[in-house]
């Protein structure tokens, strides 16, 4: 007979998977944004229910959910083309590019200087740039041309491992394959994603289940593979990275590095890779082969390129807001309680003082959980609005356990996918990150309390329950 905990953790993540299906083939982040808010939301709302009951359900049953649910629930994410981003087109260009023997760095896609590499999937033309995601850009005289590809003009974002993987699927991929080949890798490597997390919990004493926050996210087919976002390349080796980290140091500091030169973005769980780190040898130990590995992934780009391989580095971070506060909502928290000439001085203030934290008391033998902490941090602060950042802050939920994360996640998809609602965006981005950290603060009090709770007492106050219980069976 089916254990009925199974059975209900099983019957959701059904309900999730057509959840998801629905939303990933719906069309509506230009047409219908409020539509696709409400699709988001079930989705979220039955990830939750599923991952409640499948912590119930016997280890055994629920590794094999996990594992089942995190291919059913990757394949939802390749039923349709990318729908809320284009930024995978740059990475089908940017592998183009480096097949033909060019570096990525070097042009824009709306450069001339590549108009042989142009098709009319990535390049349309004439009816085909009526689209909403194409951005008109200059071609021979006489026709309207246009590209799906954002910023055309600027060149290529992307770090060195990030454009080995894009070679690479360009590479492998079969003739006219489009954004499927991009989209196939993305699921494959979630999969994968999921396969390290129960590996790494197995080996560490974790709870497997914990694997659900991150197979059956939401976040993970519609941004790691519907959309194909590098990130999850980044998250990947992140978890073997901090996997390998407790036992062999260097090697584990070697994959952060090239987590790192996937996307940047990792570089934040660095703090946690510290944690408990006394000695400065120790530190060196985890810093220097990272440094290394990024320096090295690097050195073949510069050797051939002819322009700086940052690439818009600079002018996105001055796009995003970074050194405006008053831009695209950024520091959104702070700014509801200090002057915005104060925000990027308390952000620092703040990541200082919780990296700091963090390398004192963190726990060396855990150190996702100091990562997650700095991470999620830097995310309620910063607040950004690109859903797909999250991937890094979810898998290392899924690692910790500490559930209330996800909040933060939840915000950045609400921000992003209400951007183009009738309603203030700055005020809704604002919102959706206060509900997140007041949903963070109050996991935090919960968890303080149970360890309180379930604390070893002293010897007196064991003989006065022992005492009480005794009274009370008589």
């Amino acid at each position: 007979m089916i254990n009925p905990r199974t059975l209900t953790a099983g019957v959701l993540l059904a309900a999730l998977t057509a959840a998801l299906a629905l939303t990933i083939r719906k069309d509506g982040y230009y047409t219908d944004p409020a539509g696709l808010s409400w699709w988001y939301a079930a989705c979220w709302a039955l990830f939750a229910a599923a991952v409640v009951a499948v912590r119930k359900a016997p280890v055994r049953h629920a590794v094999i959910l996990v594992i089942a649910g995190g291919l059913a629930v990757a394949a939802t994410g390749l039923l349709a083309p990318p729908r809320t981003s284009t930024d995978s087109y740059r990475y089908a260009w940017d592998g183009r590019v480096q097949a033909a023997g060019t570096s990525p760095y070097d042009h824009a896609p709306a450069d001339p200087a590549l108009t042989g590499l142009r098709d009319d999937w990535l390049f349309p033309r004439g009816a085909g740039c009526a689209g909403p995601e194409t951005v008109p850009i200059a071609g021979p005289a006489g026709g309207v041309h246009c590209t799906l590809i954002n910023r055309p003009q600027v060149h290529t974002i992307y770090p060195p491992v990030a454009e080995g993987y894009f070679l690479l699927v360009h590479t492998l991929a079969p003739d006219g394959s489009r954004h499927k080949a991009l989209q196939t890798g993305g699921a494959l490597l979630s999969v994968g994603t999921t396969a390290a997390l129960l590996l790494v919990l197995r080996r560490r004493g974790g709870d497997p289940r914990r694997a659900a926050y991150w197979a059956w996210c939401p976040i993970v087919p519609i941004e790691a593979v519907n959309n194909a976002h590098a990130d999850v390349l980044g998250a990947l080796i992140t978890v073997v990275g901090l996997g390998v980290l407790v036992r062999r140091r260097i090697a584990g500091a070697a994959l952060l590095g090239a987590a790192i030169a996937t996307k940047l973005l990792p570089a934040v769980v660095l703090p946690g890779a510290l944690s408990g780190v006394r000695r400065v040898r120790d530190a060196a130990a985890v810093l220097l082969p990272a440094a290394a590995v990024v320096a090295l992934t690097y050195l073949p780009y510069i050797l051939v390129s002819d322009s700086s391989v940052l690439g818009y580095l600079s002018g996105y971070t001055q796009e995003e807001g970074y050194d405006d506060p008053s831009s695209r909502n950024r520091y959104a928290l702070l700014r509801l309680v200090l002057p915005d000439d104060w925000a990027l001085p308390a952000v620092i203030l703040v990541m200082l003082a919780v990296t700091v934290h963090v390398l004192l008391r963190g726990d060396p033998e855990r150190p996702w959980s100091g990562a997650l902490l700095v991470t999620g941090s830097a995310f309620l602060l910063l607040t950004p609005g690109y859903s797909w950042y999250a991937l890094l802050l979810t898998v290392l939920v899924a690692l910790d356990g500490r559930w209330e994360w996800l909040a933060v996640a939840v915000a950045g998809a609400a921000k992003y996918v209400t951007v183009r609602m009738d309603a203030d965006p700055q005020s809704m981005g604002t919102w959706v990150y206060a509900v997140a950290a007041g949903v963070v603060l109050t996991g935090c009090v919960l968890r303080r309390r149970a360890r309180r709770r379930d604390a070893p007492r002293g010897p007196y106050e064991r003989q006065v329950s022992t005492g009480a219980a005794q009274s009370i069976r008589s």
